[in-house]
């Protein structure tokens, strides 16, 4: 099979590998929809002398039907022919991290991350343990099921450690694949959204996602603007998730004394000054992706509420189509990104 690898320095190449089979307890997967995710971008820029796996086929975004499974594995969750999403991360599957669904904080041995360090998505087949396999319910698209597999799941994963509820006034910093899965879940929570960016097209795709009122970060004074929105106060929560500075910045000014922040943003480097922030009795979380419940409970809440997450995406792609869809992506304009087969 041929899937997409990342060799450094924007570029993108198409590798020939065999096809994968199973062995024992893990399953394969035929890829039905492969999300693009902006934390791709950060491998897709690197240098290519800084690439440690450039044969490593990307893709972290997972959703499709098993076809084969190795042996041992049992459970209605990896039969042939399950409709599954995948939770990208795999470690010794017996510490406290592990077994309480959180994968990626096993301390006991090296992680795997799928589409990093083991072959990911962007390819028709993929090998996975079957207990990394979420099941995808009917009533939603391989395409959400993809979203929910990262973009969309770290808004959520993000939002239970927030403490998210329709009393609060949440900024969301960031109006990218994340940001607006966090707009559109937001809303659904009952929940008032003041949702930056620095581009128009994101900032309207918000608006269509129902946030409240919209703030182009690069025309004015971002806390003030936010201030003057909240009758003086600040928001009661603030979501960042462009992973930059400035960004980050902002939304701990931007919030009322009391106040959370959410930090998801990877790239970012934020400086606290301990004294401006102390008397406002400030709450400043970060938050990693999500767990393997977590992903599910994200999916049965989008069924729950009929929230249309294939509105995220505004480019859907083939696996031919990969250099193209990276440069594409590249820009940061407009909405998300999908292979579909």
């Amino acid at each position: 099979m041929r899937g997409v690898t990342f060799p450094g320095d924007r570029r993108v190449e198409l590798v020939t590998v065999p096809d994968p089979t199973p062995g024992p307890g893990e399953v394969v997967i035929e890829i039905k929809a492969s999300g693009m995710c902006g934390s791709d971008l950060h491998m897709y820029r690197r240098p290519a002398a800084s690439i440690a796996r450039p044969d490593v086929i990307r893709g972290h975004e997972p959703c499709g039907v098993v076809v084969a499974a190795g042996p041992g594995v049992t459970g209605p969750n990896a039969r042939i022919g399950a409709r599954v999403m995948v939770h990208h991360y795999h470690g010794c599957t017996c510490c406290n991290e592990c077994r309480s669904g959180w994968p990626q904080m096993c301390k006991s041995t090296p992680i795997t991350v799928y589409g990093e360090d083991e072959h990911g998505a962007h390819a028709p087949y993929m090998k996975v343990p079957a207990d990394t396999l979420v099941p995808l319910n009917d009533e939603l698209s391989f395409a959400a099921g993809a979203a929910i597999s990262c973009g969309t799941g770290t808004a959520w994963g993000a939002f239970e450690r927030m403490g998210i509820s329709g009393r609060d006034t949440l900024a969301v910093f960031g109006q990218g694949p994340v940001g607006l899965s966090a707009t559109l879940l937001a809303k659904a929570q009952g929940a008032r959204v003041i949702a930056l960016d620095i581009d128009d097209i994101r900032l309207a795709t918000a608006k269509t996602f129902g946030a409240d009122f919209v703030i182009n970060s690069r025309d004015v004074d971002v806390p003030s603007a936010i201030r003057e929105l909240t009758q003086g106060s600040g928001a009661t929560m603030a979501l960042e998730t462009a992973g930059a500075a400035a960004a980050g910045r902002d939304a701990i000014q931007s919030v009322a004394s009391w106040g959370t922040v959410g930090l998801v943003g990877i790239g970012a480097e934020i400086s606290l000054q301990l004294s401006a922030l102390l008397r406002k009795q400030l709450r400043i979380l970060t938050s990693w992706t999500m767990s393997i419940q977590g992903q599910r409970a994200c999916a049965n809440f989008v069924v729950e509420r009929g929230i249309n997450l294939d509105a995220l995406f505004t480019d859907r792609w083939t696996l031919e189509q990969a250099d193209e869809a990276y440069k594409a992506f590249d820009l940061q304009s407009g909405g998300k990104g999908v292979f579909l087969s």
